[in-house]
C-alpha cells in the first residue's frame, strides 16, 4: 500500500535520481490525472520526468512511497536537498 504523495517543488534531477537509487521500495511519480508510475524502473524515469522536466530541474510533481523509510527521505530530501 502505498502513501499519499509527497509535492515536489524545484527538485535538482541527477540528485533526486541519486536517492531514488537507494530507496528500498517502489516509488511511484503520480500524475494529475492519477496515473503511477514507478520510478525504480530506468524507464519509467526517462518517461515520467522527461514531461516534468523544466531547465534541468522538476517543477513540480507528486511522488507516493511504499516504503516508509523511502518517504521520510524523499520527504527530506524535498525540504533539505541532497546529503552532503
Amino acid at each position: 500500500m502505498t502513501s499519499t504523495p509527497i509535492e515536489l517543488h524545484d527538485v535538482d534531477v541527477p540528485a533526486f535520481l541519486k536517492v531514488l537509487d537507494n530507496c528500498k521500495g517502489k516509488v511511484f511519480l503520480v500524475t494529475d490525472e492519477g496515473d503511477r508510475l514507478n520510478l525504480k524502473s530506468k524507464l519509467s524515469q526517462l518517461v515520467g520526468l522527461t514531461q516534468l522536466i523544466e531547465g534541468g530541474k522538476i517543477s513540480e510533481a507528486s511522488i507516493a512511497c511504499e516504503n516508509p523509510e523511502d518517504e521520510s527521505t524523499l520527504f527530506r530530501f524535498n525540504l533539505f536537498g541532497e546529503k552532503k
